[in-house]
């Protein structure tokens, strides 16, 4: 049983082995939570927060309807139907989670965000939790930030013909590095995968985030506390003073934070940072957007990547099938315009995974995501021509002819080493 700390929760590795097994898929995952009903409100909790961990759910939602309340979970990108609770069975989820939280129980008529920690053996996970009024109660969402997210720079999908350009700008000693795209777009996972593989005793890594995702060991990490006065802007100007020789902002969303990180990238610090763009060309155009010019812009960027996560296909029920003949001439005509450095398998005789689904993929036919990427590297040509202030269609018309191959190819490259489908990835790129 959970210890009844608040702000934290104890579950023991043996509890969460046994739950894990028992819990396969979400059929799995509400009959256990069904089975838990009948016990104290810690326990409930205890099944929802460890079967929802053994999917690999990002996120718990907890809704309140009319008559009962609603519990989803989002696997994969995708938010599915769990079970119905009682009101009183939520009312006491509800206050558990708040007192957890550190979320005041007697405003229900306002926002409120929290975080708890769940101690799993030895090993925090974290747990971001917000409450939101709606037409019949509040809405609960908790999302979980499990450390085993954090991966190694080849593991997040990198093609292998940009993965040692990759490796190369991440170890230069200046300059910034953006990753780019919506929320939910595997932005942190990039980040941390990149701090990973540079940590070192003989470098001093800081961060500043809103709040801090992944604990890492060895390095500096700090949270911005806008209430005190402590936002991007102040800690960044803060950090510079500290000695760094890498920063990492969690995001770029204001003009004095995006002039301090460029200053910072010039002055011999690698910065690592978001922002929130469409594409890697973008990058450009949002900082102009944010105040900066193209004199300061040009010479401070290293990279930017744009990146979408889809949802990989599943191994256990996949077949691979000759494509309908629109979707062959499709993906040839889009294909056929990379450079011969770019590696993919033959456009002849081509053979496209099909989706059936079966209990391992919760009948989705998908089970895990991988990232699709485009890099959109500033070379001094690049710089050059950033110096002119150019709309973003020219930027990109011109990483293009240099070689960036965009998203939606990186995707469709994809699908043609059976890693996702062609309606994942007209999905997530648009077709």
């Amino acid at each position: 049983m959970p210890e009844r700390i608040t702000g934290q929760i104890a579950i023991s590795q043996k509890t969460f082995s046994q739950l894990a097994k028992k819990v396969k898929n979400i059929s799995a995952l509400s009959q256990k939570i069904k089975e838990s009903l009948t016990g104290e409100v810690t326990q409930i909790l205890e099944a929802i927060l460890v079967g929802a961990m053994s999917l690999d759910s990002s996120d718990i939602h907890i809704e309140r309807e009319e008559k009962k309340a609603k519990m989803r979970v989002r696997v994969d990108g995708v938010l599915h139907d769990v079970l119905y609770f009682e009101l009183k069975i939520y009312q006491g989820l509800l206050s558990r989670i708040k007192l957890l939280s550190g979320i005041k129980l007697n405003i229900t008529d306002q926002a409120q965000d929290g975080r708890f920690t769940i101690l799993l053996g030895k090993v925090p996970v974290e747990v971001r939790s917000s409450t939101l009024p709606s037409e019949y109660g509040e809405t609960t969402v908790m999302r979980i930030l499990n450390p085993k997210s954090l991966i190694e720079i080849e593991d997040l999908g990198v093609r292998e013909d940009m993965l040692e350009v990759f490796k190369q700008e991440i170890e230069r000693p200046n300059g910034m590095i953006m990753v780019t795209g919506p929320t939910g777009s595997g932005k942190t996972t990039t980040l941390y995968a990149i701090l990973k593989r540079i940590q070192h005793p003989e470098i001093k890594i800081i961060t500043i985030e809103d709040p801090i995702e992944y604990h890492l060991e060895g390095i500096s990490q700090t949270q911005v506390n806008p209430k005190k006065g402590y936002d991007f802007a102040t800690g960044l100007r803060a950090i510079v003073r500290q000695d760094p020789d890498v920063i990492l902002v969690g995001e770029v969303r204001d003009p004095e934070t995006a002039e301090i990180a460029l200053q910072a990238a010039l002055t011999g610090h690698l910065v690592l940072s978001t922002l929130h763009t469409n594409d890697a060309a973008g990058t450009v155009a949002r900082l102009q957007a944010l105040g900066e010019k193209p004199v300061s812009i040009a010479p401070a960027i290293n990279l930017s990547i744009a990146q979408r996560l889809v949802r990989k296909v599943c191994k256990k029920c996949t077949k691979f099938e000759s494509p309908a003949k629109l979707e062959g001439t499709m993906i040839k005509k889009e294909l056929r315009s990379l450079s011969k450095k770019v590696k993919f398998p033959s456009l002849n005789n081509l053979k496209i995974p099909r989706i059936k689904g079966c209990q391992n993929c919760n009948f989705t036919g998908y089970r895990g995501r991988v990232g699709i990427f485009e890099f959109f590297l500033v070379d001094p040509e690049m710089e050059d021509f950033i110096l002119k202030s150019p709309s973003v269609s020219a930027l990109r018309k011109i990483a293009e002819k240099k070689g960036m191959v965009v998203m939606r190819k990186d995707g469709l490259i994809k699908v043609l080493q059976g890693i996702t489908t062609l309606e994942e990835i007209n999905r997530v790129t648009g077709k």
